[in-house]
């Protein structure tokens, strides 16, 4: 994908080059050792031109996006969302892993590494075939030069990111710059392949990212498209990420030895590149981070600029909207290539949406009250039903506190608005591309006739068939008609400006305490849900700092698959999921207090060392004799 108006375009030149490996998809879900030739099209045919150079570009556009658009899932290995159904789609790397649960999820991610090995290899195609591009015609003009340049960038970055993530996952994985030349004795190289190590393979992204950087422009040219702040924004992810494995460690990965003096220094470079984000080039939150506005209670006519910034019309805005720093975009009806955010967090009332992604209960509390800055009581769950007058006319129950009790919600962070339906919240509902106006959501009523605290006018609750948490997403369900629940253009966020903040802050108190201007940074964050700044007790220290980075970390990135790895660079599994340290584990409890599941109770340690590291895939392993397992699974 290049820009949000060519897709259509690009899709005919996909399918009219379908010879190329480069750019069939349905590739990417064979096993690494099964790869067809990507570098046998006969170069009189193709690698003459810039536009030759682009079309192979999009084809690693093309194989890298699936493997990073679905990253939501990831969140259903945290304590905040539950997955209620795996991925839906059999034809996308995330098919086949398991994201309902949060224990012993770590061995059904084979299709998942394969994906992302096939990934690699188109970003390797690029690069190699440019790079002969360059080295064997003299007579490119210094703009063509540059541009081709800047398509290597473009998939240096893309195989950076690639990278990161199979090592996020695996630890040591086979690390490689080529491409095979064929199948079977003349990939034997790719058969022998051992794993590098994580050092070499981290080398090895930051030289990518530095190249990415010297060659990108400015300023994207397209919704999805590279640039420098994007280069830079994930060099120093990946260098908080070094830093966080030599501090905590990862005594999973037998291999890794921890150590603090590099911990410092990749803290500091990390800290750089944040900087220098933040900094250079002018970027900025959403519409200045202003809160925007919010209806009353139970209306939602009126929704806050954090809701906002989740729909497509601003997430494809490259230009106006700088907070999206790298983002992966999608088509829209009719081109085969539309996001399923729709489907994945809507429910029935939501065009046909299935909602398996949703809030648990546990989330609510994380949100904080405007009047003071803090948290509030905990909510108190259980099972008072609202009632009913002599007009049938619903009336919600009045138990101070209590998760069932729309006043509840009054007056917190208005993310919480933007981000899930709590009992009487509405949304607008909407089937066959139309509108079915407003629904209010009431956890165990769906699509029921109701009226509320008054004879008039009628409403049909929203048809939340699967919903066993007491809450429902609004985050990225789209506030307006006219597109199917697969046919979203959404452009997925990579890396947000506001996460830039936060993992700058993060480094920042690693290093020195609490900054200043890391509390600016994370101040202007909670501006955003109108909430007052940092309590001075939130920034007295490095632990009461880290604190409320991670409360912002857990409520402004909710479902943009952060937590789980945030979880394991941090080593706090245990603690989300077994706070008193008993080994009682957690129950998870829905509003009304029914325990719908129980997670880690009477754990061994195996259970939790098998969440801080993946399994090797054993079908990999069958063919490779070199690639060596992760201890949990041995």
């Amino acid at each position: 994908m290049i820009t949000k108006n060519n897709t259509t375009k690009i899709s005919r030149v996909i399918a009219a080059l379908a010879f190329m490996a480069v750019i069939l998809l349905p590739t990417a879900c064979t096993n690494l050792l099964n790869q067809p030739s990507t570098v046998e099209v006969p170069t009189n045919q193709f690698w003459h031109t810039e536009n030759d150079a682009t079309i192979a570009l999009n084809g690693a556009y093309s194989a890298v996006r699936p493997c990073f658009d679905r990253d939501y899932y990831f969140d259903g290995h945290g304590e905040f969302l539950l997955m209620n159904f795996n991925s839906l789609a059999g034809n996308n790397p995330y098919s086949g892993c398991t994201f309902t649960t949060p224990i012993g999820y770590g061995a059904s991610f084979d299709n998942y590494y394969q994906y992302l090995y096939a990934a690699v290899i188109r970003t390797n195609y690029v690069i190699i075939n440019v790079n002969q591009m360059l080295q064997n015609n003299t007579s490119f003009t210094a703009s063509s030069v540059a541009n081709l340049q800047s398509i290597m960038g473009e998939a240096s970055l893309l195989r950076a990111l690639v990278y990161f993530r199979l090592m996020c996952l695996w630890g040591d994985v086979p690390y490689f710059e080529t491409v095979p030349s064929g199948i079977g004795e003349n990939n034997t190289i790719y058969s022998t392949l051992p794993r590098t190590s994580i050092s070499d393979i981290k080398d090895k992204i930051i030289a990518d990212l530095t190249n990415a950087y010297n060659t990108l422009p400015v300023k994207k040219v397209g919704a999805g498209r590279g640039s420098k702040p994007a280069a830079l924004a994930l060099r120093g992810k990946v260098q908080l990420f070094w830093a966080c494995w030599n501090k905590f460690g990862w005594p999973e990965l037998s291999t890794f030895t921890p150590d603090f003096t590099q911990a410092t220094a990749a803290y500091t470079a990390a800290v750089a590149d944040f900087n220098a984000v933040i900094n250079n080039f002018g970027l900025n939150l959403y519409q200045n981070g202003a809160p925007g506005q919010i209806d009353a209670l139970g209306a939602a006519s009126v929704l806050p600029n954090y809701f906002l910034l989740f729909m497509p019309a601003a997430s494809n805005d490259f230009a106006g909207n700088t907070e999206f720093i790298m983002s992966f975009n999608h088509g829209t009806t009719n081109t085969g290539q539309g996001e399923e955010l729709m489907r994945e967090f809507g429910t029935r009332t939501n065009q046909s949406g299935q909602g398996g992604t949703k809030p648990r209960s546990a989330l609510a509390d994380r949100y904080q009250l405007l009047t003071t800055g803090d948290f509030a009581p905990p909510i108190v769950r259980g099972n008072p039903a609202p009632t009913s007058d002599a007009n049938n006319t619903v009336i919600p129950p009045a138990t101070p506190n209590h998760a069932l009790n729309p006043q509840t919600y009054a007056n917190r962070d208005y993310r919480m608005k933007s981000t899930f339906l709590w009992n009487f919240e509405q949304i607008l509902g909407s089937s066959g591309l139309k509108s079915t106006g407003m629904s209010p959501f009431i956890y165990g009523n769906n699509a029921q006739s109701i009226k509320i605290n008054s004879p008039t006018p009628n409403y049909v609750t929203v048809n939340a068939d699967n919903n066993n948490t007491g809450y429902v997403a609004r985050k990225f369900i789209r506030n307006y008609v006219g597109q199917d629940r697969s046919d979203g253009d959404f452009s997925w966020p990579v890396i947000r400006l506001a996460d830039v903040y936060l993992m700058y802050a993060e480094a920042t108190n690693e290093l020195s305490g609490p900054q200043a201007g890391a509390i600016a940074l994370v101040n202007k964050i909670r501006a955003r849900g109108n909430l007052p700044a940092l309590a001075g007790s939130k920034t007295a220290s490095y632990a009461a700092f880290f604190s409320a980075i991670e409360q912002e970390r857990i409520v402004e990135l909710w479902a943009e698959g952060m937590r789980a790895f945030d979880l394991r660079r941090w080593r706090t599994y245990e603690k989300a999921w077994d706070p008193a340290g008993t080994n009682n584990g957690t129950d998870v409890r829905d509003t009304k207090n029914n325990i719908t599941a129980t997670y880690f109770r009477n754990a061994s340690p195996l259970n939790y060392q098998q969440c801080y590291i993946y399994k090797i895939p054993q079908s990999e392993r069958n063919r490779n004799p070199n690639l060596t397992q992760n201890t949990p699974w041995l």
